[in-house]
């Protein structure tokens, strides 16, 4: 009989893959019909915040390795839009004629590559050039489709938040009669959800000849109304002689948030970027 005390305690074994990316394209090198026919044409997946190395295979209608060495295969993507968005030659990776690596070669898609791209499925092409700068196209399949699908994920390495501009500012002249003027920016989302513990924010300050003080201010309330409550946050004062952007670092958790300057900004300060 066991024990009430008797515990148990198991492990959870959660398996991982460390494969290559390989995809099998086709070269209709021969000039006649294809008789390799694949059912399957795999998506490629590919993840932003890390560079992606894929392996490529060319094959011709017999499904027999290409020899590759004459040529340097060229890699091209193409987003939602139709803009071509990536570009790279390939790095042949065949030792010799008789290897086992022949027809292969490898395409990398740098973190760069994917910066500004969002998570989207990208069409991709890849065509050989010869030495006499003759151009082959390749296929994904029997039925000569030219373009492969690629699939770009940003859920692996999220990456930072999105980082806000603000660079409209409108003047409020104060009491009449008095010379009082202070220059507001547009109100921008504190993210108060994501915000939780140290709630860091960021902010840099690009200006050119501006003094004056910049003063970040914050409010509770859920909606942005002419009546809403600000309350001042953090101030820096520019001496107007600063060459490079202002930062500034603050704390807490708001609704919303927004810009105070002492002085006219226009032509002077360009924009603040705020980063939550």
């Amino acid at each position: 009989m066991l024990s009430l005390n008797s515990y148990k305690y198991v492990m959870q074994l959660i398996p991982r893959y460390l494969v290559n990316n390989v995809v099998t394209i086709i070269a209709n090198d021969a000039g006649f019909v294809t008789e390799y026919m694949p059912v399957y044409n795999r998506q490629i997946k590919i993840y932003k915040g890390i560079d992606n190395q894929i392996q490529f295979r060319l094959l011709n209608a017999d499904q027999k390795p290409i020899n590759i060495a004459p040529y340097t295969p060229k890699f091209v993507a193409f987003d939602e839009s139709g803009n071509q968005v990536i570009a790279h030659d390939g790095s042949v990776t065949q030792l010799d004629d008789s290897s086992a690596s022949r027809g292969k070669f490898t395409v990398t898609i740098t973190e760069n590559d994917l910066l500004n791209i969002p998570q989207q499925f990208l069409r991709y092409n890849v065509y050989l050039v010869d030495s006499t700068s003759a151009k082959t196209l390749t296929y994904v399949d029997s039925h000569f489709d030219n373009n492969g699908t690629i699939f770009v994920d940003s859920y692996a390495f999220p990456g930072p938040q999105a980082t806000y501009s603000v660079s409209a500012f409108t003047e409020d002249q104060g009491l009449s009669g008095v010379d009082d003027s202070v220059w507001y920016s547009e109100s921008i989302d504190a993210q108060p959800a994501i915000n939780g513990n140290e709630a860091l924010h960021t902010a840099a300050i690009y200006q050119s000849g501006y003094a004056g003080d910049v003063t970040i201010q914050a409010t509770l309330e859920n909606a942005v109304t002419g009546n809403t409550n600000w309350a001042d946050v953090s101030t820096v004062t520019i001496a107007g002689s600063e060459t490079e952007p202002t930062p500034v670092n603050f704390n807490g958790i708001f609704s919303h948030l927004r810009f105070k300057c002492s002085a006219n900004p226009a032509d002077k300060l360009s924009k603040i970027l705020v980063r939550n």
